[in-house]
């Protein structure tokens, strides 16, 4: 079974920058790759940025040239480095992994808490 702990989120002003950070932990096989996710309050959750075991990057439209996504293997960590921040970056940002928990098993999802991130005046 695998955990995820996600930490950095904060209140910052608009125009600021923030970087959070997801540690992976637990048994698995192979890690097919991390993301973040979003929820802001009454909305669905939405895709933010994935990286893959290739290291091959996805964002949403809205984070693109504003928001980072890496990771450190060896320390199973994957970051969202966020700048420029706007009020609607605004939500709970949860860190998402796809394991394989032994060879040619069926990959598993696996969810953080959630960080809280609050951008306002």
């Amino acid at each position: 079974q695998v955990q995820l702990v996600e930490s950095g989120g904060d209140l910052v002003q608009p125009g600021r920058s923030l970087k959070l950070s997801c540690e992976l932990s637990g048994s698995y096989f192979k890690i097919y790759g991390m993301g973040w996710y979003r929820q802001g309050l009454g909305k669905q959750r939405e895709l933010v940025a994935t990286i893959t075991d290739g290291h091959f990057t996805n964002y949403a439209d809205s984070v693109k040239g504003r928001f980072t996504i890496s990771r450190d293997i060896a320390k199973n960590t994957v970051y969202l480095q966020m700048n420029s921040l706007e009020p609607t970056d605004t939500a709970v940002y949860y860190c998402n992994a796809e394991t394989a928990p032994a060879p040619y098993s069926i990959p598993r999802t696996s969810w953080g808490q959630g960080t809280q991130v609050t951008v306002q005046s």
